[in-house]
């Protein structure tokens, strides 16, 4: 703390972000709110130096989001970034009031004091490789897709158990594009009455379906049918079909996040089996009194 130094709290929000700047003995210098635009946040990092007159390392930054543009662009300008826990955050609001009522500039406040008493409570933000940051979001994206395929395929099932519960006998994921072009083909037991043979063999080979044959398929769904009010195997039909396109869609869509994730995963393991090399370079390089920070490494000085 001898060292002069400065600290900002920045309290993130959608649209526009209340930041506070203290010095080392607490003092508050300033407190602005910014929009949440290129422009806004720009102007906030030229706030924050012009008034500190400060080099960017000299400014110790504390905020509850652990990644975004703001914390990105903190980073790129050179300044110290730390992120927070919210429950932990919420234990040093009560040092400033015991009130419950959300207030931005007062939480600004707390983030840029806490960091300058207990620094070690919060946890330093570095910038990411590219590709590690656009892996994480393919990641969830992946997963957000995967919860809402298991939400509609659960719609599926239920519209089935209406009028059609057979066909679930030879699911073994309705959600699947082999199923629902199953039941595409065969959609009511009125349809599976009239279907022939034949189109069924055609679709279980295009669709590479081998766990059971056309004979099989057709007896399932020629059982007795439950007896329904007029007007309900319209309806559900009806659903299922809609449902239907956005599951081909989902189920595309996470084939593609699939791939992307693979393509990713197989680029950094390639960089870390590079970097040794690039170290023992380096290595070299020092041995011989050269700078390995001048070293040029595919065209681009590094």
């Amino acid at each position: 703390m001898k060292t002069r130094r400065w600290f900002v709290g920045v309290d993130w929000a959608t649209e526009e972000h209340a930041v506070c700047l203290i010095d080392n003995g607490g003092k508050v210098l300033g407190e602005r709110v910014f929009a949440h635009t290129g422009t806004g946040i720009a102007e906030m990092c030229t706030w924050l130096l012009e008034t500190t007159g400060a080099e960017p390392s000299a400014l110790f930054v504390a905020i509850e989001v652990p990644h975004g543009a703001v914390v990105e662009t903190l980073l790129e300008r050179g300044m110290v970034v730390h992120s927070i826990n919210p429950k932990q955050l919420d234990r040093f609001r009560d040092r400033f009031t015991v009130a419950g009522a959300k207030d931005d500039r007062r939480d600004a406040h707390v983030l840029a004091d806490s960091l300058r008493t207990d620094a070690k409570c919060f946890r330093v933000l570095r910038v990411d490789d590219a590709k590690v940051i656009e892996l994480r979001e393919w990641s969830r994206m992946a997963d957000d897709l995967q919860h809402e395929r298991v939400r509609l395929s659960n719609r599926v099932r239920q519209q089935l158990l209406r009028y059609y519960p057979q066909m679930l006998e030879l699911a073994d994921d309705v959600a699947s594009d082999s199923f629902l072009a199953l039941w595409e083909l065969i959609p009511t037991p009125a349809a599976a009455a009239r279907v022939r043979e034949k189109k069924v063999v055609v679709l279980l080979v295009e669709k590479r379906i081998r766990r059971f044959d056309a004979k099989h398929v057709l007896t399932t769904l020629r059982q007795k049918p439950l007896t329904v009010a007029p007007g309900t195997t319209e309806a559900a039909t009806a659903h299922i079909a809609s449902v239907a396109e956005r599951l081909r869609l989902l189920n595309r869509q996470i084939k593609d996040a699939h791939r992307r994730l693979d393509q990713l995963t197989n680029e950094l393991a390639a960089d870390e089996e590079e970097a040794p090399g690039q170290k023992r370079e380096q290595h070299r390089c020092s041995d011989r009194g050269l700078d390995p920070g001048r070293i040029s490494v595919g065209g681009v000085t590094a």
